[in-house]
C-alpha cells in the first residue's frame, strides 16, 4: 500500500516562495508519472505540474516559467518550488502518484493561501 503525505503549504505574501514536499511511503513497480494538481472550492481539479519515471516534465501554462517539479528518488519525494506566487494560486495542492493499470494514489493535501 502506497501513502503520500503533503507537507510545506501555508501563508505567502503575493511575489513569496514556497517550497511543497509529498513523501511517498510503500512501494511500487514500473513506470510511473508523479503530479501536482491544485483545487480550489467550486472549481475542478487541476493539473498543475508532473514528472514522469523517466525524468520528463509538463507544467499548466499558468505556472511555467514559475514553478518547478524535482525528486528525489532515494527519498521517494518530489517538490514543488513555487516562485512569484499570485493571489490566483491559492487553492488546495495535492500530490498524485499514478501507476500503469490504473491505480494512483492520493494525497490529503496541503493549503496554499497567497495574500497579502
Amino acid at each position: 500500500q502506497v501513502q503520500l503525505v503533503e507537507s510545506g503549504g501555508g501563508l505567502v505574501q503575493p511575489g513569496g516562495s514556497l517550497r511543497l514536499s509529498c513523501a511517498a511511503s510503500g512501494s511500487w513497480f514500473g513506470p510511473y508519472t508523479m503530479v501536482w494538481y491544485r483545487q480550489t472550492p467550486g472549481k475542478q481539479r487541476e493539473l498543475v505540474a508532473l514528472i514522469r519515471s523517466g525524468g520528463g516534465t509538463n507544467y499548466a501554462d499558468s505556472v511555467k516559467g514559475r514553478f518547478t517539479i524535482s525528486r528525489d528518488t532515494a527519498k521517494n519525494s518530489v517538490y514543488l518550488q513555487m516562485n512569484n506566487l499570485k493571489p490566483e494560486d491559492t487553492a488546495v495542492y495535492y500530490c498524485n502518484l499514478a501507476l500503469g493499470g490504473g491505480n494512483d494514489y492520493w494525497g490529503q493535501g496541503t493549503q496554499v493561501t497567497v495574500s497579502s
